[in-house]
């Protein structure tokens, strides 16, 4: 047949998670309530943070711009996945599937850029709390933001592009529930390993580069944090610390899992599950872990709210 009669696809149908019923039924519950919760959280956070002043310091900025990111991320995801439990035709146009791709990987490396910024902003806190004044003042860190964001769209816009150039014909059953590189390379007519390697090849910039920059900056914390000598502060030190580290645990570990593999076509089922970690569950972990467990954010929780409350 010759290349001009061959038929590229205009649509993709996506698996999702179960054919059963009553499952669909009970995940689009707790999906529901997980997205609930990130939108509440993460704009609870925008919102004290924008009226408090106290909490107008370059640290609740860096966590105002992670809850918007978190919010873009959660959006760009879970209401298409809601909707798909409740239909039965789970399909997306071809157009659709490549704005998703687009927009998720934005939200999602800009994040990654974001918590490695974040780690820094505790690094010099913690470790040169004379200069922090001087070294994140507040042009810097709209700089160091814009830079996350402009990471992000650079790395997602190779990304998408090396993906969406390949050929798509004949197969278009997606077995995952949504659009990502991993799970569209297996649908591709044409030989994807160029597209592997430069996936690859920007994981370890956008994933490899930001976790050795928080590892750096978490080990010198915590040599720091060591020379306290109020246990007071070695405790608030090391709370802040570990709850942070959960959410890098979660989100580096389930992308570095899903974009890291030596052959992305090979993408499983137990890979679509992991994929959760990073594009549902940390978004929603995020403003608890972050910010609704520190004291600043709960007086201005309480200096908001408690008005109305009374």
């Amino acid at each position: 047949m010759g290349k001009e009669n061959q038929t590229y696809l205009t649509e993709f149908i996506l698996l999702g998670f179960s054919s059963d019923r009553r499952t669909q039924i009970l995940l689009f519950v707790i999906f529901l309530i997980i997205y609930l919760l990130t939108v509440f959280g993460n704009l609870l956070i925008i919102l004290l943070i924008h009226i408090d002043s106290r909490l107008h310091t370059p640290m609740y900025f860096f966590l105002k711009n992670l809850s918007f990111t978190d919010l873009c991320f959660s959006t760009t995801i879970v209401p298409q996945m809601l909707s798909h439990l409740l239909i039965m035709r789970k399909t997306i146009s071809f157009t659709r599937c490549s704005i998703q791709m687009l927009f998720f990987l934005i939200a999602g490396c800009t994040e990654s850029s974001l918590l490695a910024v974040m780690s820094y902003d505790r690094y010099v806190a913690v470790c040169k709390p004379l200069h922090y004044s001087t070294l994140m003042t507040q042009r810097i860190c709209v700089q160091l933001v814009m830079g996350c964001w402009a990471s992000g769209a650079f790395v997602s816009l190779v990304d998408t592009t090396f993906t969406l150039c390949l050929p798509y014909q004949g197969q278009n059953i997606i077995k995952h529930y949504f659009c990502e590189p991993p799970a569209l390379l297996k649908l591709a007519s044409a030989d994807t390993y160029s597209t592997e390697m430069t996936i690859f090849a920007m994981g370890v910039v956008i994933l490899l580069g930001p976790v050795s920059l928080i590892l750096f900056s978490y080990w010198n914390i915590i040599s720091t944090v060591i020379e306290i000598q109020s246990e007071e502060g070695r405790l608030k030190v090391f709370s802040t610390c570990g709850s942070h580290f959960i959410v890098v645990f979660f989100f580096y570990g389930s992308t570095i899992f899903t974009y890291m593999q030596p052959n992305l076509k090979q993408m499983n089922k137990g890979d679509k599950v992991v994929s959760v970690f990073y594009s549902v569950i940390t978004s929603m972990m995020n403003p608890f872990i972050y910010s609704l467990r520190n004291k600043d954010v709960k007086e201005a929780f309480r200096k908001v709210f408690g008005k109305w409350c009374l």
